[in-house]
């Protein structure tokens, strides 16, 4: 069995997109049309992430609920993440700290709809 995709809704989709494919890389394989939405598939070229925008969208936009966590992301380098970051005008949500004392640092964003991303920079040991 192998876990296929993480689905999350999305109040705007040009927002969306915009911060999933420029900051984070994704590259936008496949789009589907359903009865009441559109599915827009991301993928990192391992993993991929479905953005679903419905033709009645709330407003407000969407309760994330209480049992959500976030996604997680791997970083090459959180210094470099965080240039490109300020530069395409986004903030982070917890700041980079180191993790574990050895080097590995983490941080959190979220993206346009409050969906929290967890960045991680992991040290390779030689």
């Amino acid at each position: 069995m192998k876990l296929l995709h993480t689905m999350i809704r999305v109040r705007n989709i040009e927002k969306s997109l915009k911060f999933y494919t420029e900051l984070l890389e994704m590259k936008l394989s496949k789009k589907k049309r359903l009865d009441d939405c559109e599915l827009y598939f991301l993928t990192d070229g391992m993993t991929e992430l479905e953005l679903t925008y419905n033709d009645e969208t709330p407003k407000e936009g969407y309760t994330i609920g209480s049992g959500f966590g976030h996604l997680a992301f791997a970083v090459e380098s959180l210094d470099k993440f965080s240039e490109k970051l300020h530069n395409l005008g986004y903030e982070y949500l917890y700041e980079p700290f180191d993790l574990n004392g050895k080097g590995s640092k983490i941080a959190f964003i979220k993206d346009p709809d409050g969906y929290e991303i967890e960045l991680i920079e992991k040290v390779v040991w030689q």
